[in-house]
């Protein structure tokens, strides 16, 4: 087993607080990532755990072992860092076989190791070549490689797709998620790229300003999140924030009013809020439709200043309600270059509602493609 348990982490550097009590559990096998921007402390959380920079603050727990102040050395933890830090003038044989040697292994289970983790990350006919002699993205797989030989509990990586053009990234997180499936360890990722945590992560921790802003899979954070800036930071394009003010509510519902005539009832817990209290209505892109007539439905008309075509899908830029606004076109009326006015729906239960201090309300129906 491989748990990582988190308590009132907190790092500081002299009277300079970098985290602030960072409490978290990870299961045996879960691929966890941390995201956030930068200066969140996703990559001092992560050294914290490997060892490499000390814990002001709170317990760290492996396998239900206070690992405090004990060595990196001594964790058992394979890191994989942004920098591949190869050895230049060694093989890539020989960078694999580096840390056995190191251990003091055997020849034959050192051959053996290299081989199996050769195989496994299919790179078996770069073993005689030196790493100036490869990729980007075959240059990560070695350094993947020499932490899967030490046959650690929990693997580390730190930003390691950030050298990698975009093609490599996205072979890459295929290549590390596969590798997920077939070995089954924990493993904890940092990156600041939403991207790569959506597509690959069983859990998701956002970070800001060194604190947890929200944890759940990537999911739960997309069509649920708690806060403003889980909402602004997950999703690409991002979320639409539209002023508006509380009219009425009860315990199941809030009315809430955009302007003097746009008013709507919408499936959310507010029955603390005060009537007039200012607050911001939240729709993703991918939310918008073409009006149905449904009942309750939102319609926003949008000035349409910029059209980007992607093939698959088509964004509508401009602005509404004296807003910046990002639409996915429901319609093939719009084109590059096109700019025009368009009104879009949006349905009740997939409309967000934050307070102004960033917190979500509750909302008490799932939205249309919640599973």
């Amino acid at each position: 087993m491989a748990e990582v348990h988190l308590e009132g982490i907190r790092k500081a550097y002299g009277d300079l607080d970098i985290l602030h009590g960072i409490d978290l559990d990870i299961a045996h096998g879960e691929f966890v990532v941390f995201v956030g921007p930068s200066g969140s402390g996703k990559s001092t959380l992560l050294r914290m755990i490997g060892g490499l920079e000390k814990i002001s603050g709170g317990t760290l727990k492996i396998d239900d072992k206070v690992v405090n102040r004990i060595d990196a050395a001594d964790r058992n933890l394979g890191m994989v860092f942004q920098s591949y830090a190869l050895y230049p003038h060694l093989t890539v044989r020989d960078n694999l076989a580096f840390p056995l040697r190191m251990a003091k292994m055997r020849k034959d289970q050192i051959a053996a190791k290299v081989q199996e983790a050769a195989a496994l990350l299919q790179i078996e006919h770069l073993l005689d070549r030196k790493p100036k002699q490869l990729s980007g993205g075959q240059r990560q797989r070695v350094a993947i490689g020499r932490a899967i030989v030490r046959e650690p509990k929990v693997f580390l990586f730190d930003e390691p797709l950030s050298n990698l053009d975009t093609e490599l990234r996205v072979q890459m997180r295929v290549q590390i998620a596969k590798l997920h499936r077939q070995l089954g360890n924990t493993m904890i990722y940092v990156t600041h790229d939403q991207v790569e945590a959506m597509t690959m992560a069983d859990k998701i921790v956002v970070l800001k300003d060194g604190r947890v802003e929200q944890v759940g899979s990537p999911h739960d954070l997309y069509h649920r999140p708690a806060t403003r800036f889980v909402a602004g930071f997950i999703g690409s394009p991002r979320m639409n924030f539209l002023p508006c003010t509380l009219k009425s509510k009860d315990q199941a519902r809030v009315e809430i009013a955009l302007n003097e005539k746009l008013t709507r009832s919408l499936p959310v817990q507010g029955d603390f809020l005060a009537s007039g209290q200012p607050l911001t209505l939240g729709i993703r892109p991918d939310d918008f439709v073409a009006p149905t007539g449904a009942p309750g439905e939102l319609i926003v008309d949008i000035d349409v200043d910029f059209v980007e075509h992607l093939g698959s899908a088509t964004y509508l830029y401009g602005s509404a309600l004296g807003e910046n606004i990002v639409a996915l076109s429901p319609t093939d009326h719009f084109h590059a270059g096109k700019s025009g006015q368009i009104a879009l729906a949006a349905s009740p239960s997939d409309c967000h509602v934050f307070t102004n201090d960033g917190k979500a309300l509750p909302r008490l129906e799932a939205p249309k493609n919640w599973n």
